[in-house]
């Protein structure tokens, strides 16, 4: 079951679509920014909704908050998206493994998932369970008013599985990886479930307004060569081949983030989805070369890859490195004359990984207007 939709009359018109079409490869005035994280503990006001909504969990589950704090840095900065305000773990926490946060810690599972009986209790849970996340979505659409598009968001079936069989973060990954290579037949059980789950999710959430869908696959690039593709990219693109690629009459693009997964940036590029995100361990010249395409032809937009620490630096050294991101990647694609969705080489501007909850927010306003003048003077030349 999933929620229901909001009939395409509910939403206002889109002002600012520089984020769409630069995911769809076309021309765009500027290079088009948002960040990963964006609505977060570095800004004040998250943290005072925060501590009205009295846990994580209370602010995600309610509508009026997850909201609030979606807009949040839209009222702050020129950003050109805003990603709804959620976690990465609800679809396993809708299957009964019971999510928790701790004020300053990272998330835990009342449950693990270690063995047969476990793993045979899994089901892709009812859609219903996660209605909070879908009825967010379709405020937060109203709210923007056709402001910027919302990107919606999972977990990947590998990052997903990481969590539910740790129980909670790791530095070693110890237990997940013990259960792959000592029992690959009950990972691969969970990773289907999870696929399907997440497809399902996505699919929702693309339902309640959704204008484009991003997996995070966070803990991809811990694994060897050979597993990423078997454990991670394979269910990744089971993922992608059950995604809607449009609704209501507009295309939905699907972004593909691994972090550490540079690597295998070249499996990556035969992936069915629009967008790949980049960390900052990769350069993004030679990203292009690889995956990028040509004017005219197939290839995928890219995304990212700013280290999040750069915004400690400041102001003039932020503009300094937001110069030489947009420079590793290079002169945009800019259609010819009466040919305004030609497609060709994108960039979009992120970091290469969440924001810090220390950053400072003025140094985000740095960024953001680094981005948007410096990648402007690129097209003028």
């Amino acid at each position: 079951m999933t929620a229901s939709s909001p009939s395409t009359g509910a939403f206002a018109p889109l002002q600012s679509d520089s984020f769409l079409r630069a995911c769809l490869r076309q021309a765009t005035d500027h290079t088009p920014v948002w960040l990963m994280r964006q609505a977060g503990r570095y800004l004040p006001e998250y943290r005072d909704t925060r501590a009205k909504a009295g846990s994580f969990m209370g602010l995600a589950t309610n509508t009026d908050y997850a909201t609030e704090v979606t807009l949040q840095p839209l009222d702050r900065y020129p950003l050109d998206a805003a990603i709804l305000f959620s976690d990465i773990l609800t679809v396993p926490d809708a299957m009964g493994l019971g999510l928790s946060f701790a004020l300053g810690e990272g998330p835990k599972f009342a449950k693990s998932v270690r063995d047969e009986t476990a793993v045979a209790a899994l089901a892709v849970p009812d859609m219903d369970k996660l209605r909070y996340v879908f009825d967010a979505v379709t405020s937060i659409r109203r709210a923007l008013n056709g402001r910027v598009p919302l990107i919606g968001f999972s977990g990947s079936p590998w990052t997903l599985a990481c969590y539910m069989v740790e129980g909670a973060g790791s530095d070693d990954y110890r237990h997940v990886k013990t259960l792959m290579y000592a029992r690959p037949d009950l990972m691969h059980r969970i990773l289907a479930i999870n696929a399907d789950a997440v497809a399902a999710y996505l699919n929702a959430q693309i339902e309640a307004g959704a204008q484009a869908v991003m997996v995070f696959d966070s803990w991809g690039g811990v694994l060897a060569d050979g597993n990423f593709q078997t454990f991670s990219l394979a269910y990744t693109a089971r993922v992608l081949a059950q995604l809607r690629r449009e609704h209501a009459g507009a295309r939905i693009p699907r972004i593909v983030f691994t972090k550490g997964g540079g690597l295998w940036l070249d499996d990556m590029g035969r992936l069915d989805c629009e967008v790949l995100g980049l960390d900052w361990t990769v350069n993004l010249g030679r990203a292009r070369a690889a995956v990028g395409g040509q004017a005219g032809g197939p290839g995928k937009a890219l995304q990212g890859n700013i280290d999040p620490n750069v915004l400690f630096a400041d102001p003039r050294q932020i503009a300094a490195e937001v110069e030489r991101t947009l420079a590793s990647f290079g002169a945009p694609h800019q259609a010819p004359a009466g040919d305004p969705d030609q497609v060709g080489p994108t960039h979009i501007f992120n970091l290469g990984h969440g924001i810090s909850q220390h950053t400072p927010p003025d140094h985000v306003a740095a960024l953001v207007e680094a981005v948007h003048a410096g990648s402007r003077r690129m097209r003028q030349h």
